[in-house]
């Protein structure tokens, strides 16, 4: 066993029995700070930006989305807590304070993952981060051959369907590729404040420039509370962003209930799993993650 594996320490199991324990998620983000709702389950860092080796977030956005994966919510007795609050963080920092970045610094990022994913255990990559630039909406972008490299690789790709709706073809890069799984947000119809900004009905919707649907599934993303940058606070946050973690975090239970599964399997059970909300294909994909349903044999 090597170090980063020794210093993971599973939370103690959910109602269905599994905490994602074992499970490495990397997510691709502004980094991570260590708030005690991590434990000791921060098993990597890798700062694509500053080259610092100790974990930090000078955003926020990024410590949200892995506590909303992995949170353990022990700072708020519990009330807080992440989706599969057993598994381990590998954090990998990208975007600069302001939440901006550049696709070469993804594409890093990316990289890093897919040399490290056999050392950390990395199942499952996440990534909250999307670009709306017309030269990057094709299908040959350096943006989905990055992500399409990762999940050929055996990796469940998990990305953010972007918050330009509700007009069509509005899903942000790399979540227009065909082989990873996009998540939009299934109640923005809510008002809320996305990075400053009152927004409704900002969900991206397909299709996508090649005619693939997408997202493939939606998820709560209305004012998710999680943890901030800051020891033992909580902050609320809005977006697709959101919904994405929702996801990766219940796949990572998956994946410690059936570690046999490959990144296919994964997306056939949410296509088989999801719970029809009667939007139209482009707003919904297959529909909403059930996560109870998504778990069950």
């Amino acid at each position: 066993m090597n170090k980063a594996r020794e210093l993971i320490r599973c939370a103690e199991p959910l109602q269905s029995g599994l905490t994602g324990c074992g499970v490495g998620v990397a997510v691709l983000d502004t980094g991570i700070f260590p708030h005690e709702d991590f434990g000791r389950r921060i098993a990597a860092f890798f700062d694509v930006l500053h080259q610092r080796t100790e974990p930090y977030d000078n955003n926020g956005h990024g410590t949200h989305i892995s506590a909303i994966i992995g949170g353990s919510g022990s700072a708020s007795g519990g009330r807080y807590m992440g989706i599969a609050p057993g598994c381990h963080i590998i954090s990998v920092k990208v975007l600069d304070a302001r939440g901006g970045g550049f696709a070469s610094d993804v594409l890093t990022g990316l990289k890093w993952i897919r040399a490290h994913r056999q050392e950390f255990g990395i199942r499952i990559v996440n990534i909250s981060v999307g670009s709306y630039s017309r030269k990057n909406m094709s299908e040959n972008s350096a943006l989905v051959r990055g992500v399409d490299a990762a999940w050929d690789d055996g990796m469940v790709v998990v990305v953010a369907a972007g918050n330009n709706g509700p007009g069509r073809m509005t899903v942000t890069t790399p979540g227009i590729s065909r082989k990873v799984i996009t998540v939009g947000c299934s109640d923005d119809h809510k008002e809320v404040n996305v990075m400053g900004s009152r927004m409704v009905d900002y969900s991206g919707r397909g299709p996508t420039g090649a005619c693939i649907c997408k997202p493939e599934i939606i998820a709560p993303g209305a004012g998710i509370i999680s943890c901030a940058n800051d020891p033992g606070r909580y902050a609320v946050k809005s977006g697709t962003s959101m919904s994405t973690p929702i996801v990766a975090g219940a796949i990572a239970l998956l994946l410690e209930k059936h570690p046999e599964m490959t990144n296919r399997d994964v997306k056939l059970r949410l296509r088989e799993r999801a719970v029809d909300m009667g939007l139209p294909r482009n707003q919904q994909g297959w529909g909403m993650l059930d996560v109870t349903r998504f778990l069950e044999d």
